[in-house]
């Protein structure tokens, strides 16, 4: 991570703020003045910048232009003086996270700085994204097709629509096409529409101003800028808010749009690619979905086959995701039986491409040897007469427990407890592994909020051990941890922690 920058002419604030952050185990670089931070801005940057608004030479509202100029992401605060509010407004107008008002509560300087670095870190996951495509594999002529599209889209800027069966690949196929354009060394930004709640998709799509809402205390940018010279991929546009969809219209007629509570039109160079396991057509004579959008995203349309379609691939998909599992484990990859893979390539597999990587997945941690047998495979696959409703046993039954764990709750207690394989894992220090197939039980089963859940249950599980560590001392734990008090009292409170106690 970045260091927090501080910029003032007063050498007692950076002191105090200096040592604070400090304490929060987070680097700082200060700067006595605004033009040697802008200097510095040419050859790194922070994660953070905080300023005080009035100093000798440029002022804070110099530096937040030039900083927004270049940075739009960065977080900026601005400290200003009580009797110096409208500089505070020009420095929101100018695009400051926030502001902070001499003389100012270090422990609340601090958080509203922990606030800042959340978003930052957030923006900055965001617009980095992988920094490899995954591979597309497929030997079947159905894939050779669409290997064959991409390549005659590679040049181009045009609106494609994917379609296709959930799990067949669609955003592998997005990212493709965002790889091999013009506008790779651009931004790719990926969100599924069908996973924001309706009342805040609109938000995270075009971005909001400060106050636009209850609970929107800084402005944000939506997807529609973070993607902004990029791609903008949109997944399972078939199940966008009517309403929304005219907004999306307008933006794919003009590449104009406004932030949610904003007056100053935006302008975006974007280039959209959209997908849907949907029948577009039906929701269009259902009502459902605008015509005129449709016919905007339907330029180039790309259909993916389903792997019942492409069985040949599932050999070579199998021994992929084998490897793959095998690897994230830090374990040997197994091999499967010639048996076992005509079984598998027999089965409907409607979860397609995602069902068998979990499958895999369930393979490499459940399997007792190095080679696969059909009896080594889940029970709901092989007692199955047809395998078309079949799915993998573990990973369903992982995403039951953590949908069915209280806050706070170890979503992997029940399924090491059974399994010496994952004990053994756990101790050896796989439980990243184990972490990853949770989350990728979750995802494939449609959860939306799985970054909360087990980012919840992570945190709780964390405090939990130290307060037992501390007995029940916060502030101690909170040491041991390596954050802040005001942090960890907000946290208690937040996970419903019982316990803890003051020093």
């Amino acid at each position: 991570m970045k260091p927090i920058w501080i910029v003032d002419d007063d050498a007692s604030i950076r002191w105090v703020l200096e040592k604070a952050l400090a304490r929060e185990n987070l680097a700082t670089r200060s700067f006595s003045n605004a033009r040697d931070a802008m200097a510095a801005l040419d050859s790194e940057t922070p994660q953070v910048l905080v300023s005080d608004i009035r100093m000798p030479g440029e002022s804070g509202l110099d530096l937040l232009a030039a900083v927004k100029a270049r940075f739009p992401g960065l977080p900026v605060i601005i400290i200003t003086a009580f009797s110096d509010l409208d500089s505070a407004v020009a420095a929101f107008q100018g695009g400051a996270f926030e502001y902070l008002a001499k003389p100012f509560d270090i422990d609340k300087a601090v958080e509203l700085i922990r606030r800042a670095l959340e978003e930052s870190l957030r923006e900055t996951s965001i617009e980095s994204g992988p920094t490899e495509t995954p591979e597309i594999l497929g030997q079947a002529p159905a894939m050779q097709e669409v290997f064959r599209a991409i390549g005659r889209l590679s040049q181009s800027n045009v609106t494609v629509l994917i379609t296709g069966e959930s799990g067949t690949g669609k955003e592998l196929v997005a990212r493709a096409l965002h790889k091999h354009s013009p506008r790779a060394q651009q931004p790719f930004i990926a969100l599924n529409t069908a996973a924001i709640p309706k009342d805040l998709l609109e938000s995270e799509l075009f971005g909001h101003e400060r106050g636009a809402f209850t609970g929107a205390q800084t402005t944000r940018r939506g997807r529609f800028e973070q993607a902004e010279n990029g791609t903008l991929f949109l997944d399972e546009i078939g199940d966008m808010p009517f309403d929304l969809q005219t907004r999306l219209l307008r933006v794919l007629s003009d590449g104009h749009f406004y932030r949610v509570g904003g007056h100053q039109p935006m302008k975006a160079n974007v280039r959209v690619i959209t997908a849907t396991h949907q029948n577009l057509e039906q929701r269009v004579r259902d009502g459902l979905f605008r015509e005129d959008l449709y016919h905007r995203l339907n330029v180039i349309r790309l259909r993916l086959p389903s792997l019942r379609e492409r069985r040949e691939d599932i050999p070579l998909l199998v021994r992929h995701f084998l490897v793959q599992s095998a690897r994230q484990l830090g374990v040997e990859a197994k091999r499967m039986s010639e048996g076992a893979l005509a079984f598998l390539c027999g089965l409907d597999l409607p979860g397609n491409v995602r069902q068998l990587e979990n499958l895999c997945n369930w393979i490499t941690v459940m399997a007792p040897g190095q080679t696969v047998d059909v009896q080594d495979l889940p029970l709901e696959l092989t007692q199955s007469q047809d395998g078309v409703e079949a799915a993998p046993a573990a990973p369903a039954d992982f995403g039951t427990a953590a949908r069915g764990a209280h806050p706070g709750g170890q979503v992997l207690t029940h399924a090491v407890a059974a399994s010496p394989t994952l004990a053994a894992l756990g101790a050896a220090g796989g439980w990243i592994g184990l972490l990853e197939l949770q989350a990728a039980s979750m995802l494939s089963a449609g959860q939306s909020d799985v970054m909360d859940v087990l980012g919840r249950q992570f945190e709780s599980a964390l405090i939990k051990t130290a307060l037992k560590h501390t007995h029940g001392r916060k502030n101690d734990a909170a040491v041991r941890l390596g954050i802040g008090r005001n942090t960890i009292t907000r946290k208690i409170a937040e996970l419903g922690i019982d316990g803890a106690r003051e020093e």
